[in-house]
């Protein structure tokens, strides 16, 4: 229903500024001007009410599917369609799954390299011709300290091959030899490896087959490990000769040649053509080979960052010593007395985590790294201890200093004092409801210095310097004692012929 706002008019009395109250001299005296007529009253305003409308129940909560669906039809807001949150979400699992699943690609793509004694086999073909031992296996075992290193027997060149047998390590130009061998490792009498060609079997399509047994051997030498105590940056050194036989006659060896990468180590191999004598002073073709080891580049990084979170938690643990002494309160100290005591149990398995890592023999790795981590945190854990130790027993010692309350239940600051007690998080040294704690001893800083002052100004203005100190009556004892005046006043009289009257 429409209805009129009746026009109020103005006061009639003019507007005068509050700078006449400076001077009221200064001013000239205004003039009353006469009473305006007031302006025309606007129209009067139509406002419609909208109807009231009746109570309505609230909607009913719609299904899971429909709020999912109805935040993909957004609006565009000034001309920008807001991305909902269920859109990250599956951009962050999509991101996992195809990391998880690009990572796997790796074997493939190891499996998918070209054998990398295919170039050797194919240029001692092309070169030099002739019986060719490839080291397929190097187990190096620095504890032992031996190398077991299982070799194959193959022959490249159209006179050496046995018919049948090609296409080792994916070379046509090699194979199986086709003579009867035994060969010797490092001077030794007896036959490290004998080869019969006649053993070897066929298949159904006239191949032959290679049966490891039959054209692989095993030798096993000792390792130089004077370097073992520099891991990861330990290197070995290992030379070896060895000499081949068919029918009595020398054999000279084209070739020998091993892996270059193991499980833990780099391995790089020469071999260099040389030559023995035997007890009639003939000579003996043989060949040497000599072995660089050495650990990848990998191991010694993931080794190094092992080291360095290891003495990164050492001195987290040195860090929390230093704040324990600087904390009043016990509670933060049992959680630093946890994290410590984490890391004493963290430490050993972090040192057991480095790849291929030696014993705990006192190698250089943890002459400056374990032991010393070790005790630093096992050192913090006891000051830690001492230090609870000591703020409870200071808190007892304090509390029994201090005596019992001195406080009545009639006592109206007691309920005030024990809210303010509990409220107060920054105890010193000891929380009792009815006596403030003492200040901390000023160090060098200046917030210390200012509270140490602020508490000794408080003590000098309740008259606790005074000589003899003023003692605080307790509410009851005010109530029951008669006041007494403290001390003597003395005021001046001008009836007294003197000028001055003593007032007790």
């Amino acid at each position: 229903m429409p209805f009129h706002i009746p026009f109020v008019q103005s006061s009639p009395r003019p507007r005068r500024s509050f700078g006449r109250l400076r001077s009221f001299h200064l001013i000239q005296p205004e003039v009353e001007k006469p009473f305006a007529s007031p302006p025309p009253s606007p129209p009067p305003l139509e406002i419609q009410l909208a109807p009231v409308e009746r109570f309505k129940h609230p909607p009913k909560r719609k299904s899971f599917a429909e709020r999912a669906s109805r935040q993909f039809h957004v609006r565009a807001v000034d001309g920008i369609i807001p991305v909902p949150p269920i859109f990250y979400f599956g951009l962050a699992v999509l991101c996992s799954v195809i990391f998880v699943l690009t990572i796997p690609s790796v074997f493939h793509g190891v499996n998918a390299q070209e054998s990398i004694f295919k170039p050797i086999l194919d240029d001692a073909a092309q070169n030099n011709p002739g019986l060719v031992l490839l080291g397929e296996n190097v187990d190096i075992d620095v504890d032992e300290p031996a190398v077991t290193i299982r070799w194959s027997i193959v022959a490249c060149g159209e006179e050496f091959i046995l018919p049948g047998s090609r296409g080792i390590h994916g070379s046509t130009l090699c194979g199986l030899p086709n003579f009867a061998l035994q060969i010797f490792v490092d001077g030794d009498p007896e036959a490290a490896g004998v080869y019969d060609p006649t053993l070897i079997p066929y298949n159904t399509s006239g191949q032959r087959r290679k049966i490891q047994n039959l054209v692989q051997f095993d030798s096993d030498h000792v390792l130089d490990v004077h370097n073992d105590r520099l891991y990861p940056f330990d290197t070995y050194f290992l030379s070896s000769t060895l000499r081949a036989e068919s029918q009595n006659k020398s054999v000279p060896f084209s070739r020998l040649a091993t892996l270059d990468i193991t499980s833990a180590f780099l391995v790089d191999t020469v071999d260099v053509e040389s030559y023995g004598t035997d007890i009639n002073g003939t000579s003996t073709p043989s060949r040497d080979i000599d072995m660089n080891i050495k650990r990848p580049v990998e191991t010694r990084i993931i080794a190094f960052l092992l080291f360095a979170s290891s003495w990164f938690l050492a001195h987290i643990c040195i860090g929390n010593v230093i704040i324990a002494r600087r904390t009043r309160d016990t509670r933060p100290i049992f959680k630093m007395l946890v994290m410590n005591g984490a890391t004493v149990v963290g430490l050993p398995q972090l040192r057991n985590s480095m790849p291929d890592g030696p014993d705990l023999d006192g190698v250089v790795i943890d002459a400056i790294g374990f032991f010393p981590q070790m005790i630093i945190a096992g050192f913090t854990l006891v000051i830690l201890l001492l230090t609870i130790y000591a703020r409870e027993i200071d808190r007892v010692d304090r509390l029994n200093l201090l005596g019992p309350p001195q406080y009545t239940p009639r006592d109206p600051s007691f309920s005030r004092r024990i809210s303010n007690t509990h409220s107060s998080n920054n105890s010193s040294y000891i929380k009792s409801p009815y006596y403030p704690p003492p200040p901390r001893i000023p160090s060098s800083s200046s917030t210390d210095i200012a509270k140490y002052n602020m508490h000794r100004m408080t003590k000098h203005l309740k008259g606790e310097f005074v000589f003899p100190p003023v003692q605080k009556l307790s509410t009851w004892e005010e109530e029951s004692s008669p006041r007494l005046p403290a001390h003597r006043r003395f005021k001046t009289d001008a009836t007294s012929p003197s000028g001055a009257r003593l007032l007790v």
